[in-house]
């Protein structure tokens, strides 16, 4: 088959997912699993290989992804019940003050994102960001931006959120590079939409907090006992991270000759891998803001459960977008790709971005956007041989891409719009743009870092 054919098939199995998803309606779970079949027949693969082709990448993909987003989610649900995301917010300001609360609530998005859901995350806070408006009588996008930046960036960026864990699974890349380039790049981004862009738009568009009798008892986080502390919530975010850095840093020691492999060593890459320090962070959060705090049994296991619904969705999703790479490459297409992108003008970095940006525009999931880059641009990279830090920043530019123009077709666009109380011409000219800084900001800083990484 000509490369000019199964680049076809490529271009039209984007085209046909988008339309199951967007017209017929069907999950995108679902749809990446028909999307595969469809690429493997069109390809001339065996009927009986698409199944093993199936069955090899959802078990690859899953085998990693679904212990690492499970622990994640139920370390960030532990997190969020015991009223430590509050608690890290408000000490922040605190330490911040009033002048400087746009720096406060960048930092605090950024941090509670790390272990929170976006979504989630935003909701607990919102009420910060209320009571901040009510005191200096700003807009409520003047406090409400820059928490939004550090949120969305996190949640695109930096690991174990699930976003970069999946794509950095189906990619190939330790996930201590994609955390390291993930803080080092995500952060100017996120100043960048945040507090520069929240001080502008402020200016123009004038939104007020609701009466304080109008919040809403879910946008609260009520506890019966004192907030847990800063340093402890502080403390156990930066255990996982600590962990896994330590450990893609021993190995690069390792590999280099500069550190003999010992039994230490072992160790330390035992407890750094990603399953070890995630049921590390778990169980002391557990333990810290759970039975410590005198929470039942029954109760901490009910949030366990809770925290795992949300999680199961984006679980099988990645698990389809790891079929679809598995499509690919048994498929040959992945070699004909990468062959073909040899002698295009275009970086790999770029490619990966536009990929993401043009399916998030189209059908508003960045997860979906997401996993779709990742599986087209899996064999890509497998073929180009391509060092760890550079697919590290392949990742953060499918990221990037991910979080381009969201509008009226992400659920992002209406959550926003309903608490920071703006009608729709209002959330485009405020959220959309700032989603928008992120993207371009991602794709502009991983092309920089790529001319530095060998």
């Amino acid at each position: 088959m000509s490369s000019l054919y199964l680049i076809f098939v490529v271009i039209s199995a984007v085209a046909v997912l988008l339309f199951l998803v967007l017209k017929l309606k069907i999950s995108a779970f679902i749809s990446l699993l028909i999307v595969s079949i469809y690429v493997g027949i069109m390809a001339g693969m065996p009927l009986e290989l698409i199944i093993e082709s199936i069955q090899r990448g959802m078990g690859g993909t899953l085998g990693f992804v679904a212990t690492v987003v499970g622990l994640g989610a139920i370390f960030g649900q532990m997190l969020e019940s015991s009223g430590g995301a509050v608690a890290l917010a408000q000490t922040l300001l605190k330490k911040f003050g009033e002048k400087r609360a746009p720096s406060a609530m960048v930092l605090t998005g950024f941090i509670i994102a790390i272990p929170v859901f976006f979504d989630v995350g935003f909701i607990i806070l919102v009420p910060i960001i209320y009571a901040l408006a009510r005191k200096t009588k700003k807009s409520l996008l003047y406090y409400g931006i820059p928490l939004l930046a550090g949120l969305a960036v996190t949640h695109s960026f930096i690991p174990p959120t699930p976003g970069p864990v999946a794509v950095a699974e189906i990619i190939g890349v330790q996930l201590g590079w994609v955390i390291l380039y993930g803080v080092i790049l995500g952060f100017p981004v996120a100043v960048l939409a945040g507090p520069v862009w929240g001080r502008y738009i402020s200016k123009r568009i004038i939104v007020h907090p609701p009466e304080i009798e109008e919040v809403t008892e879910d946008a609260n986080n009520e506890n019966s006992q004192p907030p847990p502390s800063f340093r402890l919530i502080a403390t156990l975010i930066g255990v996982p991270l600590f962990l896994i850095l330590v450990n893609t840093l021993s190995g690069v020691l390792v590999s280099r000759g500069i550190v003999a492999e010992s039994g230490l060593i072992k160790t330390i890459q035992f407890l750094g891998h990603p399953f070890s320090a995630l049921i590390i962070a778990t169980l002391l959060a557990i333990y810290f803001l759970c039975i410590r705090r005198g929470m039942s049994r029954s109760t901490i296991l009910d949030l366990s459960t809770k925290a795992l619904g949300p999680a199961g969705i984006i679980i099988l999703i990645t698990g389809a977008g790891g079929v679809f790479k598995e499509v690919l490459i048994d498929s040959g297409i992945g070699t004909v790709l990468a062959e073909s992108m040899a002698g295009s003008p275009l970086p790999p970095i770029f490619l990966a971005w536009l990929l993401a940006g043009i399916v998030r525009v189209t059908q508003g999931s960045a997860t979906v956007a997401m996993i779709t880059a990742a599986g087209i641009m899996s064999p890509l990279i497998y073929e180009m041989q391509l060092s760890d830090p550079h697919r590290a920043l392949i990742v953060l530019s499918i990221a990037s891409g991910a979080t381009l123009l969201s509008h009226v077709n992400d659920s992002g666009f209406w959550l926003v719009g309903k608490y920071l109380r703006m009608n729709e011409k209002q959330t485009l000219q405020s959220w959309t743009v700032m989603e928008t800084i992120i993207a371009v900001g991602g794709l502009v800083t991983t092309l920089i870092a790529s001319l530095f990484i060998k």
